[in-house]
């Protein structure tokens, strides 16, 4: 049993995986530009009563580490940090760039996934992953136009709130990119 938690980004989100059967036994997920402080416990504590399990019986917490809110980051990670502190649970961190390709990954089958978030001015956070998760283009911080050149890789699939940037700009000489429009648990 996983806690999920995302603050990264323009929501403030928590989950429950059961990683036995594959199932989200909780999930709730909120909008928001500000205010992931004040919204994270109270959404966290209506997810664990949704799921009916204790802290306790968590076998880990898992949490976002970016890119995004520098303040968004800092209260998901102290919020994981003090959870884990207190249940006595191994917290594992994953990228904001993975956490939007999970979801993909695991639907098997899937080519390759460009995960990318909106950087501003003109660039992106951007990471291309094989369909079995394995990296293709390690992550990092670049023009769009060189997020654009993953599009060598063929037909991808594109995830992150930058996707619609970048299909809006792809190259048309290559296969048009599939939408995959989730959000990370």
């Amino acid at each position: 049993m996983i806690l999920a938690i995302d603050t990264a980004l323009d929501a403030c989100s928590a989950a429950v995986l059961d990683t036995t059967s594959g199932n989200t036994i909780a999930i709730e997920s909120q909008a928001m530009q500000r205010g992931h402080a004040e919204a994270l416990m109270p959404l966290i504590a209506r997810v664990m009563k949704a799921s009916g399990i204790g802290f306790a019986a968590l076998d880990r917490i898992a949490v976002t580490t970016g890119p995004g809110s520098f303040t968004g980051l800092r209260v998901g990670l102290s919020a994981a940090r003090g959870i884990a502190l207190a249940a006595a649970k191994p917290v594992v961190g994953l990228s904001t760039l993975t956490a939007y390709a999970a979801p993909v990954v695991a639907e098997n089958g899937v080519p390759a996934i460009l995960s990318a978030i909106d950087a501003r001015h003109d660039h992106v956070y951007f990471q291309l992953v094989a369909g079995d998760g394995g990296p293709i283009l390690k992550p990092k911080v670049a023009p769009i136009a060189e997020a654009l050149a993953a599009s060598q890789y063929g037909a991808l699939h594109l995830v992150g709130n930058a996707a619609n940037i970048l299909a809006e700009r792809w190259p048309a000489d290559t296969p048009p990119p599939v939408m995959v429009d989730r959000q990370p648990a």
